[in-house]
């Protein structure tokens, strides 16, 4: 990934941050005025607001499926091939230890793209294994800083890259699937838990 690229993807992480509240909850400009405080004082911080902002709302949607529906794979439509409800939580979770592994020099875990060799089948075993995957992704994100942000990752996973890099990938990538799930639930009839508390206002 080049470093245009980058610094794209982290200015695009920088505006979500903004229109976030330390709640986690979208600003409303009308009634909450920015604060000095309320900006990131720190590289690390400038991406781990949105990171766990998405965390927050996958771990939201894996929670919100109901555990017979964790093999469930949509039919209406092409869907061939695609990975179970289960599957697509397994693969993120394998993916944040991935990202961050390769961020620490560490030897990330083989077959992400198959959910790894992590050996959590149900939905309590999986939603475990997210966590923490979000937990080690926090705690490795807290390293990150001026003078190391622009230093060289090697790896399968999105690599070669900058730790920077590849803090936002690892965010764009909870988003990408949070996409995905968001029809998942939906077809089963199943609001967001997002959208629920928050609706979607149309201009």
């Amino acid at each position: 990934m080049s470093l245009f690229r980058v610094a794209a993807l982290a200015i695009l992480c920088g505006i979500a941050i903004s229109a976030v509240g330390k709640s986690g909850t979208p600003k409303n400009s009308a009634t909450e005025e920015a604060r000095p405080d309320d900006i990131p004082k720190s590289i690390a911080e400038s991406v781990s607001g949105t990171l766990q902002f998405a965390e927050g709302n996958f771990i939201g949607l894996a929670e919100a499926m109901p555990e017979d529906k964790y093999s469930y794979i949509p039919t209406v439509g092409q869907f061939d091939g695609v990975r179970t409800f289960g599957e697509q939580v397994k693969h993120v979770a394998c993916a944040q230890f991935a990202f961050f592994n390769e961020f620490e020099g560490k030897i990330p875990p083989e077959n992400c793209e198959k959910g790894g060799h992590d050996p959590a089948k149900t939905k309590a075993e999986l939603i475990k294994y997210l966590k923490d995957s979000f937990d080690y992704s926090n705690r490795v994100l807290a390293t990150l800083t001026a003078n190391n942000a622009l230093d060289r990752v090697e790896g399968r996973y999105a690599g070669p890259n900058t730790k920077l890099g590849i803090s936002v990938v690892a965010v764009w990538h909870i988003t990408d699937h949070y996409g995905q799930l968001i029809e998942y639930l939906r077809l089963n009839g199943i609001i967001p838990p997002f959208t629920q508390k928050y609706g979607v206002k149309i201009r």
